[in-house]
């Protein structure tokens, strides 16, 4: 809790000013409001025995709109002030949220849900907007009514008769502690019964093709509905609790008023308060209302909002995996790779292996190309590269001689261009899809790198062209384009190491043979890595590594993997006999047409 409220406090300072301009304006009007009983006693006991005259309730009347006009500028004031504040940390603690994020590593990623750290975004962020607003609100203006009323009820009418109707509303006091323990661990829950829903749904929604494809809709709507059911039960568990405290708020605040009217009843007919006195000590019991219910939801409200600043600040303070090293000044690379002996498990099954024993050297400007079955490591070696993971030794992964962990980040990223196996696209048009990398290129230079890409005279065919707007993911256009467009979007970076992680799996064997083409002229001088499956990738390569389950099966080139006959031959030979077969059923096909 301390560091929460650390973390909190933190960006309350910041708008420190605002805040007390605020609270200054919140302690006006609440003392303006307890001017108004007064008056209105004053005018009672004035017209009851006659000492009041038609001028002097002008008067009185008068101050009453002047109270009313200072009422209205000081509401407008804390409004602005307050609420404007509580929107400006919501959006700096979304800010440093969203960025803080973007530095964590892919293990981060794998741990949390998209739809739980969405939750973040919009609950949670919600809830300490109101926590920073109307909750400081509610909690300032309760303390200051009450302290305000307390006095009017002393100074303006009788201690004897305010002790008697205060003493039933001590029992809110106790009662709002323990429903504030309560209510915490009940919209911690709450919370994170949204996020399984948010996430539910992203994943509905993401995976709908899927869903409609094997006809699942009922299944999945049976799995939303339970999800669902537990969100409703903790929203429950919270309504009920809050649906008991509040009329018992309201049942002690009867009996105080009830006291009230007894007591104070009583001093009146005595002739120990006047009549006058009597009206606006019931104005104040009135007017002590709003602080009682206000003192029980900002309980619900601080609760509600610390529970979510604990969500937040748990993130917050996740370290990134993969830093940035200190003290080392590297402001370029070649291109020279070497893997020295490489072993790698992922965080969290130390147990599997799934790289072991790689050592592999490439000089700059060559090729080096990977194959091996699903799950044989690809991937993962190439992630190594760029960072995504580190090996447990720094020496393992070296680029240019000097381990890839003494690389500045962004030097090192910027000089490797990645396409990975699902050709992320963001939903934006075409041409900023592929300029994604470098926003400084022009048209020209974006459309020089779709026909290097092979995917120019697609592009040109849709209506809007290059201003096309791909849907989410890329979803409008097929698995050949969207790959073809992301291999545009790396060639646009000109980077000096290029990683295609299956890149060409969704293009025809034509169009293939075309992009490797470009690529041998782009590429001449620049290192490039390519993972896949087909050998008609890669067997133009300078070096082809076989992997199986993770181990160095078998190096060289093609021609001399080929004499071999081992694993690479049995590939290569059953992708001819595939490739065989395939032209034979068309060619029957075409015959029977």
């Amino acid at each position: 809790m301390k560091s929460d409220l650390k973390l909190l406090g933190r960006y309350f300072l910041r708008h420190l000013i605002p805040y007390l301009l605020g609270i200054i304006s919140l302690i006006v009007v609440d003392y303006i409001n307890t001017l108004i009983p007064q008056i209105t006693g004053t005018v009672t006991d004035g017209l009851t025995a006659h000492t009041l005259d038609f001028d002097g309730v002008l008067r009185l009347g008068f101050r009453i709109l002047l109270y009313g006009s200072i009422i209205m500028a000081g509401r407008f004031g804390w409004r602005f002030f307050i609420f404007g504040s509580a929107r400006s940390i919501e959006r700096e603690i979304r800010d440093d949220l969203f960025t803080h994020i973007e530095s964590l590593s892919p293990a981060w990623y794998a741990r949390n849900k998209t739809g739980d750290i969405m939750a973040h975004f919009t609950n949670d962020l919600a809830s300490v907007r109101k926590l920073l607003g109307m909750t400081i609100i509610s909690t300032v203006d309760a303390t200051l009514m009450l302290c305000l009323v307390l006095r009017g009820m002393i100074a303006f009418v009788s201690p004897k008769l305010t002790t008697v109707a205060v003493i039933p509303l001590v029992l809110i006091v106790f009662g709002d502690i323990l429903f504030g323990k309560i209510i915490h661990k009940r919209f911690l829950t709450r919370q994170a019964a949204f996020s399984d829903l948010t996430d539910s749904v992203q994943e509905s929604v993401s995976g709908i093709r899927v869903i409609k494809a094997f006809v699942q809709e009922r299944k999945e709507l049976a799995a939303f509905a339970k999800v669902n059911r537990k969100t409703q039960d903790k929203n429950l568990a919270v309504v009920r609790l809050m649906a008991l405290v509040f009329p018992l708020l309201d049942f002690v605040i009867g009996i105080s008023t009830l006291l009230t009217l007894i007591y104070g009843g009583r001093m009146a007919i005595y002739g120990e308060i006047s009549v006058g006195q009597f009206i606006a000590f019931n104005s104040y019991i009135t007017m002590l209302v709003w602080p009682m219910i206000a003192a029980g939801e900002s309980i619900s409200s601080f609760s509600q909002g610390m529970a979510s600043v604990h969500r937040i600040a748990v993130i917050l303070r996740e370290a990134p995996e993969i830093r940035n090293p200190s003290g080392i000044s590297v402001s370029s690379i070649s291109g020279s790779i070497d893997f020295d002996h490489l072993s790698f498990a992922y965080p969290g099954a130390p147990e599997r292996q799934v790289l072991n024993d790689i050592t592999v050297h490439v000089n700059e400007g060559e090729t080096l190309a990977i194959i091996g079955r699903t799950g044989s490591g690809k991937t993962t070696l190439l992630n190594l590269l760029c960072r995504l993971y580190d090996p447990e030794s720094p020496e393992m992964v070296r680029i240019d001689g000097r381990p890839v962990s003494e690389i500045p980040l962004s030097v090192l990223r910027t000089s490797i261009a990645v396409v990975p196996q699902d050709g992320f696209l963001f939903s934006d048009t075409i041409e900023r899809n592929i300029a994604f990398a470098n926003i400084t290129a022009d048209h020209d230079a974006v459309a020089a790198s779709a026909e290097n890409a092979c995917v120019h005279d697609n592009i040109m065919d849709f209506p809007k062209q290059y201003e096309t707007e791909l849907g989410e993911r890329g979803v409008t256009v097929s698995g050949g384009q969207k790959q073809r467009i992301s291999i545009a979007r790396a060639l646009l970076t000109d980077a000096r190491i290029l990683l295609l992680d299956d890149a060409l799996s969704a293009v025809d064997t034509d169009t293939e043979e075309r992009i490797l083409q470009n690529l041998h002229r782009l590429r001449a001088g620049r290192t490039t890595l390519i993972a896949a499956s087909r050998i008609s990738t890669i067997q133009g390569a300078d070096h082809i590594l076989v992997l199986d389950d993770g181990k160095m099966a078998e190096y060289g080139t093609h021609d001399s993997l080929m004499e071999r006959h081992g694993i690479y031959w049995n590939i290569y030979t059953k992708q001819q006999l595939e490739h065989e077969l395939s032209i034979e059923g068309r060619d029957s096909h075409d015959s029977q047409r």
